[in-house]
């Protein structure tokens, strides 16, 4: 049996995890995975028959290790880890579990700049080639690129934005140079790591932590340079979980602007959270026929319920393009007085 365990893969594991997990721990973790990423584990776990409990017990454990681990090395670099764990593990154990960690849950590079300020980076990068600003920007915390972004020139910012959208993955030997550089001109320690950044979701971050006015003029210079690309960027900066930022005026008036298939779909797999304030944003009539109607609805697929998710973003996108509603976004200019 223990030979078997061994021969498990990442995936098999991951799955056995999320059972163990449950089901609603594991509906969270599913909203952070890529649809590409939820089929093939959602594939993996309907072949998993029965979960042993000591195999159960196993993975669990080794998820809390790495995860441990993983707190050790965000707190001080993985030689504090390591001395952590020996300490606590003794030396063998120690090494084990440094070993299983993945490149993804490694320090990443930049770490040194994210604990510095954006008014000192900006400084530093500012007259820097775009293709190296936004190499920075996109290992930075979203609210840290998104200042720096605001405050470049706005001839720049499109530029900058559409360059982090396409990136894919860099040469470690171009991101240890860039990495010592602004390590020099900060003064202050690096850790290294060779992990892939950038991308759609990368801009997406850091145009949702903007102002209006700096994210209207990146997406309005995209929409001619590369539409498709300004589109697909429009699709992800709000998800329906983020409705709850929405103030009860503007749930209320998306309520009677969506189709209520639609709603009920999208609420049957929501977070308590999401269905709690949608529901005390109806009337009790109506909270109440949406639950009877949810319940009798039975299982639905992740492919409907995306759809309709999609359908009642797009018609609030659509209610804050004409005014009807405010999503609160970063910097000052949505604050309503």
């Amino acid at each position: 049996m223990a030979k078997k365990r061994q021969q498990l893969t990442g995936k098999q594991k991951a799955a056995i995890l999320l059972i163990s997990l449950g089901p609603d721990v594991s509906a969270q973790v599913y909203k952070h995975l890529t649809p590409e990423e939820i089929e093939k584990l959602t594939l993996e776990i309907s072949s998993v028959k029965k979960v042993e409990n000591d195999q159960r017990d196993e993975i669990l454990e080794q998820f809390h290790e790495i995860a441990m681990a993983q707190d050790y090395i965000s707190q001080g670099g993985i030689s504090y880890a390591k001395t952590v764990l020996e300490k606590a593990l003794g030396e063998n154990k120690a090494g084990d579990i440094l070993n299983r960690l993945t490149s993804s849950l490694q320090v990443k590079p930049f770490d040194f700049a994210r604990k510095a300020d954006p008014s000192q980076i900006i400084n530093f990068i500012q007259n820097e080639h775009p293709q190296t600003i936004a190499l920075v920007l996109s290992y930075l915390d979203s609210e840290q690129s998104a200042q720096i972004l605001s405050e470049l020139p706005q001839e720049l910012q499109a530029d900058i934005a559409k360059r982090i959208a396409v990136m894919d993955s860099t040469s470690p030997e171009i991101i240890a140079e860039v990495e010592q550089i602004l390590e020099r001109k900060l003064s202050t320690t690096v850790t290294q790591d060779y992990t892939q950044t950038g991308g759609i979701q990368s801009v997406v971050e850091v145009l949702n932590d903007v102002d209006r006015s700096t994210e209207r003029t990146i997406l309005d210079t995209l929409e001619i340079d590369d539409p498709e690309l300004a589109e697909e960027i429009r699709k992800r900066m709000f998800v329906f979980e983020d409705i709850v930022a929405l103030d009860n005026r503007a749930i209320q008036r998306v309520i009677r602007e969506v189709e209520n298939e639609d709603l009920q779909m999208a609420l049957k797999v929501a977070s308590e959270e999401v269905q709690e304030i949608v529901f005390n944003n109806m009337s009790t009539r109506m909270a109440d026929t949406f639950k009877d109607e949810m319940e009798f609805m039975g299982p639905v697929r992740l492919r409907d319920v995306e759809e309709a998710q999609s359908r009642i973003v797009s018609t609030i996108r659509r209610l804050e393009e004409i005014g009807e509603i405010v999503i609160a976004r970063g910097g000052g200019d949505d604050i309503i007085v």
